[in-house]
């Protein structure tokens, strides 16, 4: 059996799926309580294990909206942010807070050490830190994927004093210093609430004496490990987008065309595209908060619109979120939302449906309109809105060559041709949009558990890092604790092929079996450098095993 569990903001969801045929075994959706989230968590647990043998648990999938809400609410540690530039560009980090600060010291492009930093520095910006009630820090210098012993030194000399320290080059290998430099910051700022997140999930299932491997969905659809993910927690933002996709793949039927893909919440609307029915891909890194990062993704954008969004009327003119109130008048809320006016178009079921209507007729008195009709311009205005979104982001997207997970379409636009939508509204809203969009939609069987069915039916994957420096003659990998000599002749070719074959290893040692459709190379860089009239390489290769799903096939809509 697999669990597959989504922590959104409004609800949890959670799913029992027979590991050989998909078929779902258990499902629960339960509202989250923000004040208790390991009650959320463990009551949701627990249903899900009734008349299921703990032993048959082959593994936990997790995807969680924890690290996103708490940049985009602002709900996050005091980070300080360290910087070792050295000459050339000044990049701003203003939007980072006041506690950025440079020390000196320089490493060149080649990672060799021009200068060192001052000691005294460190000892003054511990201090100052300190003084700041800074929570976490963030260590980066400008060529530290090169050389990082900057980065280690100032880490283990902070690492007693703040809950976390974060190094750039443990993030990504690429060279883009202001994304290395935001990543890291958002590591460290999320970092003390994911790993609370991250115990009470382990806390929940020693209670219920679960030893079940837990695994966290990424931004690209792979996933991780729970405890890599308290390590490198950045990986985790966009995790619940990640598994709207997995779902949607996983439920709706596969065409070779272009798609929009809509997964209505109860506060957001996320948005994702295929190109020939491929996931649209961000080459360069999502952008979350304001803060462009290095974070691999398929290409998202999100809407402040959903099921439990705040309707009201402000200046005489009908306003819908980004605000939530809590839930609908329909389900024991106080405000009115637009699932309230899908109950009253009688295209939705409530518990409270009376109060409701209610709320909703004494709304439209206030403006003068007949209710039904009132009804009609709250969902009509909410589709609009969803209209305006993917035509704003298909403008972002085919104003750049187009990137998938497979490949660069040069030259290519995208052109949706149907959508497909999952969520609660999903399928009350799906009339409403067809009209708005002039597209067909589909919604699947399962739509409003959608999100726990990509967590659950997400692959492992596995993720090593493998360096290379000739001049020392050293290769390591740290995950699987290679240690080696290698020669001076030793090329990027042969570090790629080196790091594919131990990547299906490390999977293979995780459990995941050696017939899974490949891996893949998603970073690297050979960079020569002269020494003494001789050159060396100094090679990086990120791999991992391809994100996908366990089961290809539809049993699951069962």
């Amino acid at each position: 059996m697999i669990i597959g569990i989504d922590m959104g903001g409004t609800n949890i969801d959670g799913v029992v799926i027979a590991a050989h045929d998909g078929r779902i075994v258990r499902q629960v959706k339960r509202p989250v309580d923000r004040s208790d989230y390991f009650r959320s968590i463990w009551n949701c647990i627990k249903e899900l294990l009734r008349g299921t043998e703990k032993e048959d648990i082959k593994r936990i999938n997790l995807s969680t909206t924890v690290s996103t809400n708490a940049i985009v609410e602002n709900r996050i540690s005091k980070v300080g942010v360290i910087l070792q530039r050295g000459p050339g560009l000044k990049w701003r980090f203003d939007d980072l807070g006041e506690n950025v600060v440079d020390v000196t010291g320089s490493t060149d492009h080649r990672g060799i050490p021009v200068s060192g930093e001052n000691p005294d520095e460190l000892t003054k910006i511990k201090a100052d830190f300190l003084n700041n009630s800074i929570e976490a820090a963030a260590v980066v210098g400008k060529f530290s994927t090169r050389n990082p012993e900057f980065e280690k030194r100032a880490e283990e000399y902070l690492r007693d004093s703040f809950r976390e320290v974060t190094m750039g080059h443990t993030l990504s290998g690429r060279l883009n210093f202001p994304r290395r430099v935001r990543t890291a910051y958002l590591n460290a700022a999320v970092c003390s609430t994911f790993k609370a997140f991250a115990e009470n999930i382990e806390e929940a299932l020693r209670r219920e004496g679960i030893g079940a491997p837990v695994y966290i969905l990424k931004a690209d659809g792979g996933t991780v490990s729970l405890k890599g993910a308290k390590a490198k927690p950045v990986e985790t933002i966009l995790s619940g987008p990640a598994a709207s996709l997995m779902g949607m793949t996983a439920l709706l039927d596969e065409k070779e065309a272009d798609r929009c893909l809509l997964d209505i919440g109860g506060t957001t609307t996320d948005l994702f595209f295929l190109a020939d029915g491929v996931p649209v891909f961000e080459p360069s890194g999502i952008e979350i908060g304001g803060h462009k990062t290095l974070v691999r993704a398929v290409y998202s954008t999100s809407a402040g619109l959903g099921g439990d969004s705040y309707v009201r009327m402000e200046d005489g003119k009908l306003k819908i979120g980004p605000e939530r109130k809590g839930h609908a008048v329909a389900f024991g809320g106080k405000h009115l939302t637009p699932t309230d006016a899908l109950v009253y178009l009688g295209v939705m079921e409530a518990e409270h449906s009376r109060e409701s209507a209610e709320a909703l007729e004494s709304m439209a008195k206030e403006i003068r309109m007949p209710p039904g009709e009132f009804a009609g311009m709250i969902i009509g205005n909410f589709c609009k809105s969803v209209r305006e979104t993917i035509e704003n982001a298909l403008k972002k997207i085919n104003s750049n060559p187009v990137y998938t997970i497979k490949e660069l379409l040069d030259g290519r636009t995208v052109k949706p041709r149907s959508v497909g939508v999952i969520g609660g509204p999903a399928k009350a809203l799906s009339k409403y949009l067809e009209r708005e969009l002039g597209l067909p939609v589909e919604y699947p069987p399962n739509h409003e558990i959608a999100n726990a069915i990509g967590a659950a039916l997400a692959r492992p994957t596995a993720e090593i890092t493998l360096l290379a420096d000739t001049e020392r003659e050293i290769l390591s990998i740290p995950e699987t604790g290679v240690y080696e000599k290698i020669g001076r002749t030793y090329d990027l070719r042969r570090a790629k092929e080196r790091a594919l074959s131990e990547v299906k290893s490390a999977g293979q040692a995780m459990g995941i079996s050696s017939d899974v459709p490949g891996a893949e190379i998603t970073e690297e860089s050979s960079f020569n450098m002269v020494k003494e009239y001789r050159a060396y390489k100094n090679i990086r290769v990120k791999a991992q095993i391809k994100p996908g799903l366990v089961i290809c096939r539809k049993a699951e809509r069962g």
